[in-house]
């Protein structure tokens, strides 16, 4: 498995520049619109746009004197992860061998150059351009897009560089972000040509090239929104939370009608003001946030493939428990929490003896062939020691008394569910089911395989179990000891990513142009089926209450009876309103340096959050 990244990112508040962001709406919704009406598509050869089918793709870039921080590069790496290649000017480059060489990696190449580079080359000694891209054709999918007056055109014209050709007079922040929004089909181009270009390309030419399919990046004027007002309330509450602590470092993402129209953020990693800032692209431990973002879309598309059924018994999907007390129990009362299986077993006090010493065959200081779960550097658990774990869930004993208590229990067995009855395991299902062809590449487990650290978000310094800061690997103290991979925790990801999940939540089931889950699924899953019982919890969501008590909801009592999401433990939180096309998700590591800290709950801080949102968007 191959991951590929980049380290430059685009976020909302790059895209305003500040002073006008505060001062200008007019002028923002102007430029904004400007930008978008001047993209013209001349050519989509094999419809190769949108780009479909994304974790088949693996995708190279190239940009060539792109001024504004290389906005179209930036809001690439939004889609897909893609590597930015550079390329020098040499009168000895073999351009058809780097070609070739290119084309057996990649896929797909997109240029993105500047008209006054193109001049500049056309009547160079090299001509490298005309070169390169005559060869990249020939070899890969190559998607051109060119910003700038076209005086160059009558030369430009007459080769047949590519097979997608994307024009726009401009070379400004939202015209390169539009037009590599465009490439994947969340930006809609249906713009003519407004004079000639040259004989090949005249007034009036231009193709259409669909929009909507993912979440777009526009300003919140873009949708009829005051800005400012969003900004500062969500702002104010934000810096509040820093500055009582509640949470070192936090970053917030709002959503309406498939724009991302909010994604900021403060703070740093860690207390220490040196440590690195916290940064739009850093991965979170989701904790909880892994029962709907990871369980759940796996169950409800066997669900719907008839694998398994809300009404079976767990005997008959999880054969291990048959001879259990919980052997006739539902996924439908296990997934609302209604089951009366217990809250959680602490596995990892089970190993201690009365001394406080591990008993014999749990853990050891060093990694050997029987001790190769990997908790810490110099803490390694027995591989057999699962078999316990499972153990102690199947003879737990059941509630004494029917009801809602909230449950990690049966989220620790769907991942062999899964896996029994897909032959793929968990990570590798969800991968090729889900994450990948949303373009989700930073939704995993166990993260530092494939990202560096310092992309990650630490929780807590654990003086209890494993006595070290935890940077990397699952807080959770059971999903560690399932080497970082559970139904209940361990999934990391970027907040953009997982917008996109939660998008496709919102479309009914569709996103990208692709049928994910069926919309019947997804109205059963965001179905109140105990509400009778006075249990307001969904399949798997979690839903506002019945009656609404700011004391113990999570969510703002704007929130509709249709909305749904969860809360993380560690301080994560991922909200989708139907009713408001609306998306709220809250990234912060509270639990840092301590879980003891409350100050996010205490103060309401994703509630009011929520509130600010829902107050903006109903004066709409």
């Amino acid at each position: 498995m191959e991951y590929r990244f980049s380290l430059i990112v685009i976020f909302l508040a790059l895209l305003l520049p500040e002073t006008q962001a505060q001062t200008n709406t007019p002028g923002i919704l102007n430029w904004f619109q400007e930008s978008e009406n001047s993209i013209v598509a001349l050519k989509n050869e094999k419809n190769l746009i949108p780009l479909q089918r994304l974790d088949t793709l693996k995708v190279a870039s190239i940009a060539i004197r792109l001024p504004q921080g290389n906005f179209f590069q930036a809001t690439l790496d939004q889609y897909l992860p893609t590597v930015q290649m550079g390329v020098g000017v040499s009168e000895e480059a073999d351009y058809q061998a780097l070609a070739k060489k290119i084309g057996q990696t990649y896929n797909v190449v997109i240029a993105a150059v500047d008209a006054e580079a193109i001049r500049d080359d056309l009547v160079g000694p090299f001509k490298m351009m005309d070169r390169l891209f005559n060869a990249l054709r020939q070899e890969t999918n190559f998607i051109l897009v060119v910003f700038g007056q076209g005086e160059v055109w009558a030369n430009l014209a007459v080769h047949n560089y590519s097979d997608v050709l994307l024009y726009a007079p401009f070379n400004d922040r939202f015209t390169q972000s539009l037009s590599a929004q465009a490439i994947f089909g969340a930006a809609g181009i249906d713009s003519r040509l407004t004079s000639d270009l040259s004989y090949t390309y005249r007034k009036g030419d231009g193709l259409d090239i669909p929009g909507g399919l993912r979440l777009r990046f526009s300003p919140p004027e873009a949708i009829g929104i005051n800005g400012d007002s969003l900004r500062n309330g969500i702002n104010t509450i934000l810096m509040e939370g820093l500055d009582a602590h509640a949470f070192p470092g936090v970053q917030v993402l709002v959503a309406k009608e498939g724009h991302i129209i909010y994604h900021q953020v403060f703070g740093h990693q860690t207390y220490d003001p040196a440590s690195p800032p916290v940064a739009h692209q850093d991965l979170y431990d989701l904790a909880s946030l892994t029962k709907i973002s990871a369980s759940l879309p796996a169950l409800m598309r066997l669900v719907e493939e008839g694998k398994i059924g809300l009404d079976d018994p767990l005997k008959n999907w999880y054969p291990k428990f048959k001879k259990s007390n919980k052997k006739n129990l539902t996924l439908r009362r296990l997934l609302t929490h209604t089951a009366q299986i217990k809250a959680w077993i602490p596995f990892w006090r089970n190993t201690l003896k009365k001394n406080g010493t591990f008993k014999k065959n749990t853990f050891q200081r060093d990694s050997t062939a029987p001790f190769n779960v990997k908790i810490t550097d110099s803490l390694w658990l027995h591989e057999q020691y699962r078999n316990k774990i499972f153990k102690a869930i199947k003879k737990s004993k059941l509630n004494k008394a029917p009801g809602y208590v909230y449950s990690d229990m049966s989220f620790y067995l769907y991942p062999e569910v899964v896996e029994s009855l897909t032959g793929q395991p968990f990570e590798v299902y969800l991968e090729n089911t889900f994450y990948h062809r949303i373009g989700a590449y930073s939704l995993m487990f166990n993260p530092l395989q494939y990202y560096p650290k310092d992309w990650i978000i630490p929780t807590e310094n654990d003086t209890f179990f494993r006595k070290t800061q935890i940077h990397g690997v699952v807080h959770d103290e059971g999903a560690i000891m399932l080497g970082g991979v559970s139904g209940h925790a361990g999934l990391f990801g970027n907040i953009t990513d997982l917008a996109k999940l939660m998008q496709m939540y919102l479309n009914g089931g569709t996103y990208g142009g692709e049928r994910y889950l069926s919309e019947a699924t997804l109205s059963t899953f965001n179905s109140r089926p105990y509400e009778s019982e006075g249990i307001h919890r969904g399949i798997g969501f979690d839903k506002p209450l019945l009656v609404y008590d700011p004391e113990k909801s999570h969510t703002d009592a704007a929130a509709s009876p249709e909305s749904f999401g969860h809360s993380g433990f560690t301080g994560t939180f991922a909200w989708v309103d139907p009713k408001e096309q609306l998306i709220f998700i809250f990234f912060s590591n509270r639990v840092y340096p301590t879980r003891d800290n409350r100050k996010l709950i205490e103060m309401r801080i994703r509630q009011r959050i929520q509130e600010a949102i829902y107050r903006v968007v109903s004066d709409k």
